[in-house]
């Protein structure tokens, strides 16, 4: 039998897609797997993990820093300078996170990090393949962000387990919702690269994807640990 090949236009176009989704899904992954590595070195070194803690509002802000010039600047960037604050910004959220190694079980931190993965790949498969526009959903989304931006920020200082956990569950809402509307978008992205595109570009463009994504699993993670451990101090 005889195999059908697709046109030549068609077949590298499929090549690009491909290329782009697949640097996409490996930054995010390669980003989890350094937050996760930094998180245990530090809560493993009570010195270093005690000087985290002491200074984690130092911490929140330069990773804020980091994910808005990300966002805000990634067309103006280098490839290698975008990599490199990816990088950064995974590592210091791996410092922040270490918390999570002193303060829950192993077990319940494996158990989470599965039921996360799980639904984070059920969503970004819905996201994926359904025909229908989330636009609307990622806009009322980021809306919710927005509140428990602030809500968290103010939290800071109020210390309370009760509201800790009504920010945990619509968090968890939220970025459940993101992670379908951000899968759909970096499909979207994919799609219309244009076929003179330049690897500096699809590396740029893979950064930014991988960060969204990245941001939508890690913040999951945190809420349904939360949510099932309890928020401590």
């Amino acid at each position: 039998m005889q195999q059908q090949a697709f046109p030549m236009g068609r077949s590298d176009a499929i090549v690009r897609v491909n290329t782009f989704v697949r640097g996409v899904y490996n930054w995010m992954a390669l980003g989890l797997a350094l937050t996760g590595l930094i998180a245990f070195l530090v809560s493993s070194n009570e010195s270093l993990f005690l000087f985290v803690h002491r200074t984690r509002l130092l911490f929140f802000i330069g990773e804020i820093a980091l994910v808005f010039t990300l966002a805000a600047r990634i067309n103006k960037l280098q490839a290698g300078t975008a990599t490199m604050l990816f990088l950064l910004y995974a590592a210091l959220n791996g410092a922040t996170f270490s918390y999570i190694f002193v303060v829950y079980t192993n077990t319940l931190i494996a158990t989470t990090f599965f039921i996360c993965a799980s639904s984070f790949l059920a969503l970004s498969v819905y996201g994926w393949t359904t025909k229908k526009d989330l636009t609307g959903l990622g806009r009322f989304m980021m809306m919710g962000f927005w509140g428990i931006l602030i809500a968290t920020v103010v939290n800071f200082f109020l210390h309370s387990s009760g509201m800790q956990m009504i920010i945990s569950y619509i968090g968890v809402l939220v970025f459940a919702g993101l992670t379908a509307y951000d899968t759909q978008k970096i499909k979207m992205m994919a799609l219309s690269q244009p076929a003179n595109i330049g690897a500096a570009a699809v590396r740029k463009g893979a950064i930014l994807g991988a960060l969204q994504l990245y941001l939508d699993f890690i913040l999951m993670f945190q809420y349904l640990l939360f949510i099932f451990g309890g928020s401590r101090d």
